[in-house]
């Protein structure tokens, strides 16, 4: 006992005794103090507590960015909750499937863009006892009116330093997506590691303008510890954010590559300046060294890289702002060196460390490691076999330390930031009348950095129409999994064992420079 460390919960705690009056959270509609926070915070957990949740219970949320949101998240780690988000963008079939598989007792739903696919979700998955709006609860119970005629709980930790604090899911190759579960400790190192490596301001004002179901969920306390202003929108274009970054006088944000491209290729940033800016975060996806170039000449240099991924969350690797350096265009291309508490090595097939410039896949040791996947336990010894998390990537290391990653090992999209697994696309079309086989593969893409091609070959007689079948994958699986593109073929080239020969389809889309910087 007397070695266990914090927990989030207590985190939080910390952040609003210490900081009271100053701004915490704002979004498009209100802004509030630490102070504040702490109220709302104590005021959701006795609704949570009073619908009957208990430490350890599994709670799930489908939100935009709002600051209610953050105050939910809140409110599960002050009571111990296991917490699930759902991506925004997800389809509602993967939603149900993620809170039965995860056990989840209770959905939080954004009542703004979210009701009916929320209410269509509590219809649909028996085990769910409850569901709470964030926001006024026209459409049903509200967290914040529930909270009105309830006394607040005292604003105390419930939780234990060794609970399980998130159920975060990932898709896989095979099929259903996989729950990454995370104790309190893995999180802790990755709140610990960014606060030392990622750079952050002394006067913070915060941007999330990525989803805070996805990264920018890890930047809510390195925030509220150094007494900032998380600032939360709920979409993103371009000269919206550039007028942000001066209105809200932002001092740092996280960005996908595809942002940056979408930034650069609009003409607000280069005519007004990043205005306070001195630190943007990227990461989630590969950049070209070319356009890290265009950044740096726009934005100059606040670049922070960090590779990560949802079983090691962010920071494996960091490149510094100093590495960000023109004159050493090389580093451009690297994913940085490994940060502290982790070990990271390159390992062949059989487990044994590569040299120096040789490709083995990326490994990694340490507090930042999942705890494995939830109810899969064949799938967590394959992915930790021999005492490492194997990432799936695959990289290069120089003499100093950098590694330069060049292919991933499975054949992950990695679409605008999101991961897109293609037997899951594949599935879907393989479902249409008018689809008899079908192979699917990322081709480079100046905007998404990826984007998902299909090659179908028609089913005998049929004429498919291309943007029916991209609906048609839309429809089950969300716009972002939905090809940006199909091509139509004869024949898919096969496998020895008779499977389709996705690296083969992909090559043909591929130079050998696309390789090397995707």
């Amino acid at each position: 006992m007397i070695h266990q460390g914090c927990t989030l919960g207590e985190l939080f705690v910390r952040a609003v005794r210490q900081h009271g009056e100053r701004p915490a959270l704002a979004d498009e509609h209100e802004t509030i103090s630490y102070a504040e926070l702490g109220r709302r915070m104590s005021g959701f957990a006795a609704v949570l507590s009073g619908a009957g949740l208990r430490r350890g219970d599994g709670i799930a949320m489908i939100t935009a960015n709002r600051v209610d949101a953050v105050v939910a998240i809140g409110a599960a780690m002050l009571l111990g909750l296991r917490y699930t988000p759902l991506h925004p963008r997800g389809s509602l079939d993967d939603h149900a499937f993620i809170l039965e598989d995860a056990g989840v007792l209770l959905l939080l739903i954004d009542e703004q863009g979210f009701t009916e696919h929320g209410l269509a979700l509590r219809q649909r998955v028996a085990g769910l006892r409850a569901h709470f709006f964030l926001g006024a609860g026209a459409a049903g119970p509200s967290l914040s009116v529930e909270m009105a005629g309830l006394a607040p709980l005292p604003l105390e930790c419930q939780a234990a330093a060794d609970d399980i604090v998130s159920v975060i899911y990932t898709g896989g190759t095979t099929g259903r997506p996989k729950g990454v579960v995370h104790r309190q400790r893995s999180l802790l190192t990755n709140l610990l590691t960014q606060l030392a490596v990622c750079e952050l301001p002394v006067e913070l004002n915060f941007l999330a303008v990525t989803p805070v179901s996805h990264a920018s969920f890890l930047f809510i306390l390195p925030t509220l510890l150094r007494g900032g202003c998380f600032v939360l929108r709920r979409g993103f274009n371009p000269a919206g954010f550039v007028e942000l970054l001066h209105s809200q006088r932002i001092t740092a944000t996280f960005l996908v590559p595809t942002m940056i491209n979408m930034i650069l290729d609009d003409g607000a940033i280069h005519a007004r300046g990043p205005g306070s800016l001195q630190t943007l975060v990227y990461g989630a996806s590969p950049i070209a060294p070319a356009r890290l170039q265009q950044g740096l000449a726009a934005f100059g240099p606040v670049f922070v890289q960090i590779y990560g991924q949802v079983e090691v969350p962010n920071v494996i690797s960091v490149l510094a702002k100093h590495d960000h350096d023109l004159a050493r265009p090389d580093l451009l291309a690297a994913c940085g060196q490994p940060t502290p508490a982790n070990v990271v090595r390159l390992l062949d097939d059989d487990g044994r460390e590569v040299a120096d410039g040789e490709v083995g896949e990326i490994c990694v040791r340490g507090p930042l490691v999942m705890e494995g996947y939830w109810n899969r336990p064949e799938e967590t010894a394959a992915t930790m076999a021999g005492g490492w998390l194997h990432t799936g990537d695959l990289a290069r290391r120089d003499a100093r330390g950098f590694l330069y990653i060049v292919d991933r090992k499975k054949d992950l999209i990695i679409s605008g930031g999101f991961n897109v697994y293609p037997r899951e696309i594949e599935d879907v079309l393989a479902r249409h009348p008018q689809v008899a086989m079908c192979c699917v593969v990322g081709v480079p893409d100046a905007r998404w950095g990826e984007a998902v091609k299909a090659v179908v070959v028609p089913a005998p007689g049929t004429q498919p129409d291309p943007q029916q079948l991209c609906d048609f994958v839309a429809a089950e699986k969300g716009r972002v999994c939905a090809p940006k593109s199909i091509d139509f073929a004869a024949a898919i080239p096969l496998t020895p064992l008779g499977k389709p020969d996705r690296k083969t389809v992909r090559q043909q889309y591929w130079s050998d420079h696309d390789r090397k910087v995707s």
